[in-house]
């Protein structure tokens, strides 16, 4: 017999004003005691099975649409257009996107950008090597994206700055901010989306190997992406290949130079890099969790969550779920497991950019190990707010040998 959500007695958990060791220790503890706990904006689940499920529920939507109520500003025209982009589209409108795309986001297509990746993270770490000390956040991980993603869309190089600064200020909109950074997140997207109109008429007369050119030719029983659909499409590999990448390597530096054992034997055996990009996204992932809601009433493991439930997915927890991981709270490189990683996400939503995203982690964090050796902390590791969606470290200083 079903019950519904809210008359459960159940565990509650608050980690607004938590920092992200105590959130975690909190969302772990409850995790011990039930599979779903009550928050102050509605519920949450922390074990990894459960998480894997409700992300795979197409009735659960993203939350990413909400964006804008749960801020509690007033309806924009860039909050609307938010809802048509594939981040946040549901349905057969986002099943149609994502078979149309598909084929430009898969393994080998990443693959094929793997020289031009090594050819960039040498670069930068060409720059400081002589140093013998860095910022690993300002001269490495905040510069070394942009000129992959501007590769794959086919931007020149002399335009890299702009779309590093777009990606910056676009980022804003997951800073739990928006009353103060909305009008700089429609500026960026605005230049964004004039930008890529342009290049895709250029594309449309002379294509040329890349992204862009791949999306105009994309073809499925004579349908095909519309104008207004490819500069959205672009905005989102934006979105999916910068920010999170900047954050999610830095974040993988810091634990590995945390462990200097880890960090050697990264460098001496580069054939681990797979391993230790799963690894460290599972022990701290840049993303921590994801917001649903229930478009119609669902039931799940017998209890009922009525239309417009909010779910938060507790991708943290999930990671650290001792069911799935043994011995979850220890960093090992060398760990091999049969169940995935959450910092990707799961379902119809599992990012996008996942393929690119790997590449790009996996190339660098073997050069970094090798290039940098006996790297440690030369200074305070400094971290960006809480409060920050996709989170690292702000300051990462290392010295090396």
């Amino acid at each position: 017999m079903s019950v519904t959500v809210h008359d459960l007695d159940l565990p509650e958990v608050d980690v607004v004003d938590l920092d992200r060791q105590r959130a975690l220790g909190a969302l772990q503890e409850v995790q011990r005691q039930h599979w779903l706990a009550r928050t102050p904006m509605g519920y949450a689940v922390t074990r990894h099975e459960d998480a894997t499920a409700i992300l795979r529920e197409r009735r659960f939507h993203s939350g990413l649409s909400m964006l804008g109520e749960l801020s509690g500003l007033p309806e924009s025209d860039f909050l609307s257009r938010r809802r048509e982009s594939i981040l946040a589209m549901e349905g057969e409108p986002h099943s149609r996107l994502r078979r149309l795309v598909a084929s430009a986001f898969t393994p080998r297509a990443a693959d094929r950008l793997r020289p031009f990746i090594r050819e960039v993270i040498n670069g930068l770490v060409d720059d400081v090597a002589p140093r013998g000390r860095c910022d690993v956040v300002s001269d490495i991980c905040e510069p070394y994206p942009i000129p992959i993603i501007c590769e794959l869309l086919g931007a020149p190089k002399e335009d890299w700055k702009l779309f590093s600064r777009w990606a910056t200020d676009i980022f804003r909109i997951f800073n739990n901010d928006l009353a103060h950074d909305l009008p700089m997140i429609e500026a960026a997207s605005a230049e964004l989306d004039s930008y890529v109109a342009a290049m895709i008429e250029q594309r449309r007369t002379s294509p040329a190997d890349d992204l862009l050119s791949a999306l105009i030719a994309a073809e499925e029983a004579g349908d095909r992406l519309t104008s207004d659909e490819l500069v959205m499409m672009a905005e989102a590999v934006l979105m999916a290949g910068t920010d999170t990448t900047r954050n999610q390597l830095a974040c993988s530096v810091a634990l590995l130079v945390e462990r200097p054992d880890q960090w050697r034997l990264l460098s001496e055996r580069p054939e681990l890099a797979p391993r230790a990009v799963e690894e460290t996204m599972r022990y701290l992932g840049a993303v921590r969790g994801t917001l649903r809601f229930a478009s119609e009433d669902i039931e799940y493991r017998g209890v009922v969550f009525p239309k417009g439930t909010l779910v938060s997915v507790a991708l943290a927890a999930a990671n650290r779920d001792p069911g799935v991981f043994a011995d979850p709270d220890r960093l090992d490189i060398t760990r091999e497991s049969k169940a995935p990683q959450m910092t990707f996400g799961s379902g119809v939503h599992y990012c996008l950019g996942a393929s690119l995203a790997r590449a790009e982690l996996q190339e660098a964090l073997p050069v970094l190990a090798s290039r940098l050796p006996d790297a440690r902390f030369d200074g305070a590791v400094e971290w960006k707010p809480d409060t920050f969606g996709i989170w690292g470290p702000s300051r990462l200083p290392v010295a090396f040998g």
